[in-house]
Formats: C-alpha cells, sequence, structure tokens
C-alpha cells in the first residue's frame, strides 16, 4: 500500500512536471509567433525577454523566494506561531549562541588576514625565482582538495593519543620527541579554535598567491624603474609602487575569503562537530534546523550570516568602483 501511494505521488509530481514544461514550452511558441509579427523594436524587446525570463525565473524561485521564506520562518516559533524578533534576541543573548557568533568574529579576522599576508608574501619573494611554477604549484594544491578532505589530513596533524602510547598525530610525536606531553588540540578551548582556523589558512592562501601573484605581475615596470631612479628601497617600493597598484586585486582577494569563511561548515563539522566551544555559524544553523529540532532558530542563524555578507559585499563594490576611477 505505502508502495502504491508512492508511485501515485510520484506519478503526479512527474506529470506537474511535464505539464508544466508544456505550458513554459507553449508559452515561449507564442512569443515567438508574435515576435515575428511585431515592429523591429518590439521585437527586440520580446527576444531580451525570451533570453531572461528563464535565468530570472530561476533567480525568483530559486533565490528571491526561499530568502522570503526564510525571513518569514526566523520571525516564527517551531510550531508555527509569529513571535517576532524573539529568536534574534536569543541568538544575541544565549551564552551558547554568543559563542558561536564570537568564534565566528576570530573566523572572519583572522583567516583572510592570514591566507592574504602569507599569499602575498609568497608571491612577492618567489616571483620570477628558480622554480616559481613548481613552488607555487605546491601552495596551490591544497585549493584542489575539498574541505572535508583537508580536515582529514589535519585531522591525523592534531590526532592525540593518551602518554605512553605511539603517537600517530604529527603535532603530538613533535612533542614527544622534545620530552612534552601530548596535547588534545581540537578539545581544548578555546585554542581549538585557532587550530581550526590554520586549516582554513591552508587552503585558501594558494587562492591569495595566484591572485595576487597575477596582480603583481601586472605592475608597469616603469613604475618601480622611476622609484628606483628616486632612491627608494625595495621596501618602500613595495608599500609606495606595489601594493597602490594591486589594492583592487588584494580587495577581491580579502572579501572573497571572508564570505567564504563566514560560510565554513566543513571544517568545523569534520574536525569536532562543533563541540567544546568550536561551533561557527553555518555550522549552528545545520545543527539547530536538522538535528536539535529548532528550524526557526536555524532561519535566524541563516538571515544573520546574510546579513553578515551585505557590507562585506557593498564594500568590495564601492572600493573597486573607486579603484577603476582613480585609474
Amino acid at each position: 500500500m505505502r508502495s502504491d501511494n508512492f508511485w501515485a505521488e510520484s506519478g503526479g509530481k512527474v506529470g506537474g512536471a511535464l505539464i508544466a514544461v508544456a505550458i513554459f514550452l507553449a508559452v515561449v511558441g507564442l512569443l515567438m509567433f508574435f515576435a515575428d509579427k511585431a515592429p523591429k523594436r518590439g521585437r527586440d524587446a520580446i527576444q531580451l525577454g525570451l533570453f531572461v525570463a528563464p535565468a530570472l525565473l530561476l533567480l525568483i524561485f530559486g533565490l528571491v523566494w526561499p530568502a522570503i521564506q526564510t525571513i518569514r520562518q526566523s520571525m516564527t516559533a517551531d510550531d508555527g506561531t509569529w513571535n517576532g524578533f524573539d529568536n534574534f534576541v536569543t541568538i544575541f543573548t544565549d551564552p551558547v549562541m554568543t559563542t558561536v557568533l564570537r568564534n565566528t568574529i576570530i573566523w572572519v579576522i583572522l583567516v583572510p588576514l592570514g591566507a592574504t599576508i602569507i599569499g602575498l608574501a609568497y608571491a612577492v619573494f618567489i616571483d620570477r625565482s628558480k622554480g616559481e611554477k613548481v613552488l607555487k604549484s605546491l601552495v596551490f594544491m591544497p585549493m584542489a582538495i575539498s574541505f572535508v578532505g583537508a580536515s582529514i589530513i589535519w585531522g591525523f596533524m592534531y590526532e592525540y593519543r593518551a602518554e605512553g602510547f605511539d603517537q600517530i598525530g604529527f603535532l603530538n610525536q613533535v612533542l614527544v620527541w622534545f620530552g612534552q606531553e601530548p596535547q588534545q588540540f581540537l578539545n581544548t578551548p578555546p585554542g581549538n579554535t585557532f587550530f581550526l582556523i590554520i586549516v582554513m589558512i591552508w587552503i585558501q592562501t594558494g587562492f591569495a598567491m595566484v591572485v595576487l601573484s597575477a596582480a603583481i605581475k601586472g605592475v608597469p615596470a616603469e613604475l618601480h624603474e622611476a622609484a628606483s631612479l628616486d632612491g627608494a628601497s625595495a621596501w618602500q617600493r613595495f608599500w609606495s609602487v606595489t601594493v597602490p597598484w594591486i589594492r583592487g586585486s588584494l580587495v577581491v582577494v580579502v572579501t572573497t575569503i571572508t564570505i567564504a569563511t563566514l560560510k565554513v561548515f566543513d571544517i568545523v563539522r569534520t574536525m569536532t562537530g562543533g563541540q567544546f566551544e568550536t561551533s561557527v555559524v553555518a555550522n549552528e544553523m545545520y545543527s539547530r534546523a536538522f538535528r536539535l529540532g529548532q528550524p526557526s532558530i536555524g532561519a535566524a542563524l541563516a538571515v544573520v550570516l546574510f546579513v553578515m555578507v551585505i557590507p562585506i559585499i557593498i564594500y568590495n563594490v564601492r572600493v573597486l568602483r573607486q579603484h577603476k576611477e582613480a585609474r
């Protein structure tokens, strides 16, 4: 009986989808027919609408409508009753939630800063050196690894076994070699958050290095020559010539890594599961919505995450526009 219901429901869904496709094709056919009969100006408008309409429909039903539904759900209780901003009050007052927000802010500050500085330094010092391609490939290689794969690799790096047992974690084995006791790197707050951040920096440094290396190669040699003739040192040329010229690329790198960091989920989920005070907004959103049966809190966290991304995007657009006008 259950199987019959399943196939009946599946057949109904497939039939509905086929009807929707048929209606869409019929509307497109009618529009194309009338486009041939319309004046040239009207024909261009109809053809433009035909090309844009599918993307707009996907945008509306795949992004805008779910966003509206999420915002609505964030202002209701789990039973569907309206509760205004109570979920947001919980997020900003509950001790567990404040720890989550604190961790997210730490991630957003340290990951873009660390990955960009290391990537920029690597791009500057390795530029035009012997073996440049190989050295840069080694740094970029972690970008080809999924976040889950990177988390498993670093999980072995941090692996802990009690004192007296053979250590399979590299860091703990190093500590043993130096006569120290092995440490539970991922179980002890707040240091465990920083050990997770190292994984993200390791992954994102390759992206920063590639983009900034390409930008540095685009700096006109004449500017460096002129600065050298004026008596500027290598450090002064870097700050006065290179950095202003690649400012747009720096903004792109920082904002891209920042947005990726705000959405970080895989690393925390794989390595600690959000335990031991390591959870971040994206992980907590998943836990509340799908594991703890609190979809309204999960929706509110999704809205908070969305609001945190908006200023970064606005700043990115504004700085890039100013940089383009200056050049």
